[in-house]
């Protein structure tokens, strides 16, 4: 059996300007990076504002296994078998992060014969987007530190600077230093952290910048500190939002690639989804939507984070209406959460199944919610049996979920053609979309909806700092933005332990945070972290490249 890799290096791709031409992009709005990859520039979208939309399709999934269910490989398997039946479609899609790439997850473009390529430059350096973005991030921390230390006209107060560092790369050592070490000559020293470039805030705000006016002007409203006197010190402040804007000019250009099949596919932007909304840039989106019939896009982990935030705060930023949603699930993912271990899930298991199926419907009846027509794609695993596959389909018969098994792992396109045509059936229907969380109503009414609702929880509690932070966001006029949950991705609460679908506990909300520039607040919900770390037997021990520049390793 090949690896993904190598199916990846043995495929046949049409040059990128095949693929513009193939959807009528302008040569004069391309920039090739070698013969496979090219950004066009935001600004084409200005031009296609009198066509219309294509359909939008948003992928998600069940609560997830460590590994993940194959959201990637099923959107991009889809794509393709639409395509296939003579849908033009297109798919966007995020950036895969380097860290875990050298982690154990690995990379993010999805698999077998279900991916975007070329796997090897997507998974790695890329376009350079996620530099650029970690370059103007440390901008802005050494702006923060050049002040201080220079007279603090500002009156930063050094215990309170919330801006961090960042990095794309798993680094545990770097969760909590000390700078400014060594002298006066070094600056102040003080507590500071580094995050994961995909958790820095200025990754939330290029998924969602329109274009560099709104790019500068959500920089500028970026929170880095308190001053001694209680004020919020911001990017404007400081006056840097026109050297970041300048760092980053570029990253708004979506990024054109293919699949393994030759479907166009943008992959352009890359927030996690347990700590910012968790999907691929608006501009991306909506150029996609304009270009094609189709646009299949995904939302990151389960429904409950990466679904609720593309419904409830995505689509209201952006102006989109989804036509339908395929929410993918897996029968090992079922199984964990019906409580059998991870070391079990590849044996049949028949009761766990069972109990796990509950985690499905919850997702299912979640997303029914929001007025849209949802589709359940089983993706097929080869430790699947043919009894754990007939349960699932008399569990699926019995609630009235419908569903089709994906293969497009194995088979490409022509694995997905059924569920291409279960889908066809539903999005060309009228829908009721609604979003289920108004952004007009109050903070403590619309997290305890949300709670209550997607999370089903039996109420909510603020500890102290939550509820210190509360008052201090109502006292700026802040509390009205947007809220976004950040809490673990194993399970629909805020515990990684209650798995399947727990009803009736104490949501916690630990703390809150503020990203002004992106447009919402941060719920912390739980323990999230922001840097991983590298495993005893890291991905990166396996990663080689040969005298000829072929690479080994990648998956």
């Amino acid at each position: 059996m090949l690896t993904d890799l190598e199916i990846a290096q043995k495929a046949e791709l049409r040059e990128i300007d095949e693929v513009a031409s193939s959807i009528s992009i302008p040569d004069k709005h391309l920039r090739r990076f070698g013969k496979y990859v090219a950004k066009i520039s935001h600004l084409y979208l200005n031009e296609l504002q009198d066509r219309p939309d294509g359909k939008l399709v948003l992928v998600t999934a069940i609560s997830p296994t460590s590994a993940g269910e194959g959201k990637t490989t099923t959107s991009v398997g889809l794509a393709m078998a639409l395509n296939k039946i003579g849908k033009k479609t297109f798919v966007t899609l995020r950036e895969p992060s380097v860290g875990p790439i050298m982690g154990i997850k690995g990379g993010a473009a999805g698999g077998g014969y279900s991916q975007v390529l070329p796997m090897e430059e997507i998974n790695l350096h890329f376009t350079g987007d996620f530099h650029a973005v970690s370059m103007a991030h440390n901008l802005l921390s050494a702006v923060i530190d050049a002040h201080i230390n220079f007279k603090n006209e500002l009156k930063i107060d050094p215990t309170q600077i919330y801006w961090p560092r960042t990095m794309d790369m798993n680094d545990r050592a770097l969760r909590q230093i000390i700078v400014g070490l060594g002298g006066s000559a070094n600056g102040y020293p003080r507590e500071d952290s580094f995050v994961i470039t995909a958790a820095s805030e200025i990754m939330a705000i290029i998924c969602l910048s329109k274009n560099l006016v709104d790019l500068k002007e959500r920089l500028s409203k970026i929170i880095v500190a308190r001053s001694y006197d209680g004020e919020f010190i911001t990017v404007e402040d400081l006056d840097v939002q026109g050297a970041m804007a300048t760092l980053l000019k570029d990253v708004l250009d979506p990024n054109l690639v293919q699949t393994l099949e030759g479907t166009p596919a943008f992959v352009h932007g890359g927030p996690f989804a347990n700590i910012a909304h968790g999907t691929n840039t608006l501009t991306a989106t909506k150029m996609a939507l304009k270009l094609s019939d189709c646009v299949i896009t995904e939302a990151g982990f389960g429904a409950d984070l990466g679904a609720q935030k593309f419904l409830d705060f995505v689509c209201q930023v952006g102006d989109l209406n989804p036509s339908a949603v395929v929410l993918v699930a897996s029968i090992r993912a079922l199984k964990l959460n019906g409580g059998a271990s991870k070391n079990e899930i590849q044996e049949e298991d028949i009761e766990s199944l069972n109990y796990g199926f509950k985690n499905l419907k919850v997702h299912f009846e979640n997303l029914r919610k929001y007025g849209i027509p949802v589709v359940v794609a089983l993706n097929e695993f080869p430790t699947d049996t043919a009894k754990e596959r007939e349960t699932f389909d008399a569990l699926c018969k019995a609630d009235s979920i419908p569903y089709e098994l994906s293969k497009v792992w194995a088979e490409g396109g022509a694995g997905g053609i059924d569920l291409a045509k279960k889908l066809l059936e539903v999005i060309d229907q009228p829908n009721s979309y609604k979003p289920l969380i108004p952004m007009e109503a109050p903070f403590e009414e619309r997290l305890e909806k949300l709670a209550k609702e997607i999370y089903r929880a039996g109420r909510v509690d603020l500890e102290p700092a939550a509820k210190s932070k509360l008052r201090l966001f109502k006292k700026k006029g802040l509390d009205r933005l947007p809220i976004i949950v950040a809490k673990t991705q194993y399970s629909i609460s805020d515990d990684d332990k209650k798995l399947g679908a727990p009803e009736g506990y104490t949501f916690k909300v630990r703390d809150l945070n503020l990203s002004a520039g992106a447009g919402f607040i941060v719920v912390v919900a739980g323990k999230i972290m922001l840097m991983p770390g590298l495993g005893k037997d890291p991905n990166a021990k396996h990663i080689d490249i040969d005298a000829d520049g072929k690479i080994s390793g990648l998956f």
